[in-house]
């Protein structure tokens, strides 16, 4: 089956290719974006994948129908990036990777706890300029804090257990309780419950109409003071300027990011050469208690192996006639 891939990065080529193997389609690199501009590159491919900052708007689904592409294969498991209703309305079949590595972006979450609250990031750029003060550096025990988890999916789970393993004492917020954090140990309460006892709140939960903007200027107000705010889910969780204003009246004590709610124009590109406009992100980079990193946590080894095969598997349940469990339906509709 001819396949148009845009978003292509030299890693994505390298994955793709190798799992192709098995699967042996025709494969066709785009770098650029899908946008409705860019669509008419798929024209007389049946298949087309993307990544999370194409866009799959109506306007450029028309074009992708025009050219004859029938499925949509996303290379990532949230799909708030698609207008899903009018994709399945022109008969697309749209597909995910659901679950590629948990793990990944789990270890990421700790990783940039870790370093934000040690100040690893500004320790190394210290030490490389001969700096070796410690003044400015300070940081506490995670062991004996107390560590909120808003969404205990898979990754979710994997993050609590991981605090848990720290002596942290673990709340959660979900509106479906997962039974095997019960089980470690994992109390869960409402979320204005949450937030005023947690001296680390983490964010694991899809972007939904009923989720954007969850951490704003009401429920920050309602934070223990000087907490540290975690997001690797999806940016638009975090109302953006509401957190610029709390880290400067010290209502939030650190923020680490690895997603942005303005992302799409910024994320996975090289623009060290170039001014940024965003005047919101680069506010968040003055500030001496921030850590970001441009959407990174899903990226290993392990994740890139399982996401191409499992595209690339979807892709060809499509050519076959045949549905994987893979296949967003009506009833995602709900969520989006």
């Amino acid at each position: 089956m001819k396949v148009a891939v845009f978003s292509t990065k030299p890693y994505d080529r390298r994955f793709l290719e190798e799992a192709n193997q098995q699967y042996s389609h025709d494969l066709s690199f785009f770098e650029t974006r899908l946008n409705v501009e860019t669509a008419r590159l798929a024209e007389g491919h049946e298949a087309v994948t993307v990544f999370v900052n194409d866009d799959c708007r109506e306007p450029v689904l028309k074009v992708l129908k025009e050219g004859g592409t029938r499925c949509l294969a996303l290379r990532s498991a949230g799909f708030n990036h698609v207008d899903l209703s009018a994709a399945l309305k022109m008969g697309f079949t749209v597909n995910r990777v659901p679950a590629y590595s948990p793990h990944a972006v789990a270890e990421h979450t700790l990783a940039l706890c870790l370093s934000l609250n040690r100040q690893i990031h500004r320790a190394f750029n210290r030490v490389r300029e001969g700096n070796f003060a410690l003044d400015g550096l300070l940081g506490f025990d995670l062991h004996g804090k107390t560590v909120g988890i808003i969404g205990t999916g898979k990754i979710g789970a994997i993050v609590a257990h991981a605090f848990l393993g720290f002596g942290c004492r673990v709340l959660a917020y979900d509106i479906q309780r997962n039974p095997d954090c019960e089980k470690e140990g994992v109390e869960y309460l409402p979320l204005p419950e949450l937030l005023p006892e947690s001296d680390v709140v983490s964010l694991h939960c899809p972007l939904t109409p009923e989720t954007r903007h969850l951490i704003n200027r009401e429920s920050l107000n309602r934070a223990k003071m000087g907490a540290m705010l975690i997001n690797t889910s999806r940016g638009a969780l975090v109302e953006t300027k509401a957190v610029v204003e709390a880290l400067k009246n010290g209502r939030l004590g650190a923020l680490a990011l690895d997603v942005y709610e303005e992302e799409g124009d910024l994320f996975f590109e090289d623009l060290s050469n170039e001014v940024i406009h965003d005047d919101v992100f680069m506010r968040l980079l003055t500030f001496p208690n921030v850590l970001i990193t441009g959407h990174q946590a899903f990226f290993t080894r392990e994740a890139l192996q399982n996401i191409t095969a499992t595209t690339l598997g979807n892709i060809s349940a499509f050519a076959r006639g045949e549905t994987n469990g893979n296949e967003l339906s009506e009833e995602f509709l709900a969520i989006q």
